[in-house]
């Protein structure tokens, strides 16, 4: 049996869990209401979770796959994400997406909002970074789209990023190779959005690095490498080729002194330079994020190896999928885990591939061939 999984809240407890993210997601991220279900890997029979009515179809599907890798998680559904659901459970902690001011006003919990939203802005982000000494690429900072003057153009660096200070999913990042496709960049926001200008990275991969507060303290969750398409989230692989821990410690713990709580991210880049590899960091993440849900997964069925990627697939229905002798075994340690299981509605899984990298690119092999 898997031991249970701390949600980052209290060392131990039962939680009423709602990771939908449509609070917290660009349009156009297909299947985004969807998403409450990959959650159900997280959560452990004592607990409560929520999930969107569309996904009921699939329980059964999803529930015996789980049943026969070895996977716990809780029997216990909500159907339906209304987030009144998180103070009506006596007993019961919250475990949310992203706490934001809905998730607040039926919580509470100001101090943590107040973390959340802070750190969320980039330039935030940015400004304490300099603060506690943290490395980040070249930045500026503008309050707003309409503060980029013909005098400020003059300090523009090329190649950069022309960012929306809150984004998510990729959404409202433009590269710009010289001032005219900057100029266009800055036209696709309205002028009152704040924004800031970040030298091009050139990075050998980048690095998503979780923690998890427990008991009032940041505890290392895991370091794991980015899958991107173009600045969009595909996937994650680890272990990481570098755990550059100590370069945002600072900051995770400044972030947990003010009230973060649950699981948090950053992201860091890897870059070479003559005098050995640098590690600035981009961003913090102040919720769980795409690599979250896998993460935690693979520390419930002790899986040492693995990636986890979205995949496309013609299929409909779960139970139309054949993964029997391919789907995670205990015993061996290799195997496929369906992580983002609702979304096959929209033709699409995240699936988690345990085992080698050698094994990971037979099974991601064969997986395309059956979906």
């Amino acid at each position: 049996m898997s031991a249970a999984i701390d949600h980052g809240y209290l060392p131990s407890g039962k939680y009423i869990i709602n990771h939908d993210i449509m609070r917290c997601t660009a349009d156009g991220v297909v299947g985004n209401h969807l998403y409450s279900g990959r959650a159900l890997g997280l959560s452990e029979p004592c607990d409560r979770i929520q999930l969107n009515p569309e996904l009921k179809p699939l329980w059964k599907d999803i529930t015996t796959h789980y049943g026969r890798i070895g996977l716990s998680h809780s029997q216990d559904v909500i159907w339906n994400v209304d987030l009144d659901q998180l103070g009506q459970h006596i007993n019961y902690h919250p475990s949310v997406f992203y706490f934001g001011p809905e998730e607040c006003r039926n919580w509470g919990d100001h101090e943590w909002l107040g973390t959340v939203e802070y750190i969320n802005s980039k330039n935030n982000f940015v400004s304490l970074a300099n603060e506690l000494g943290i490395e980040i690429p070249p930045t500026l900072c503008y309050d707003n789209v309409a503060a980029i003057d013909a005098e400020a153009l003059e300090s523009v660096f090329y190649p950069c990023y022309l960012k929306a200070a809150i984004s998510v999913s990729g959404v409202g990042i433009y590269r710009c190779e010289n001032e005219t496709e900057f100029l266009d960049a800055m036209s696709r926001f309205a002028p009152d959005v704040p924004v800031q200008v970040q030298a091009e990275v050139k990075a050998r991969t980048f690095l998503n690095m979780q923690y998890r507060v427990v008991d009032g303290h940041p505890v290392k969750l895991a370091a794991s490498e980015q899958i991107l398409d173009g600045f969009a989230h595909q996937g994650n692989r680890y272990p990481a080729c570098y755990e550059p821990w100590e370069m945002v410690d600072p900051m995770a713990y400044w972030l947990v002194e003010h009230g973060m709580k649950g699981i948090f991210a950053f992201d860091v880049a890897v870059v070479e330079t003559p005098n050995g590899v640098s590690f600035p960091a981009i961003e913090c993440n102040p919720r769980y994020n795409g690599a979250s849900y896998p993460t935690v997964i693979a520390q419930k069925l002790d899986i040492s190896e693995w990636t986890a990627k979205t995949f496309s697939t013609q299929h409909r229905k779960l139970s139309d999928i054949d993964l029997k002798d391919i789907e995670f075994n205990m015993t061996t340690g290799e195997g496929a885990v369906i992580v983002n299981w609702g979304t096959i509605l929209e033709g699409k899984l995240v699936i988690l591939m345990a085992g080698s990298p050698e094994y990971q690119e037979v099974l991601e092999s064969e997986l395309n061939s059956r979906l």
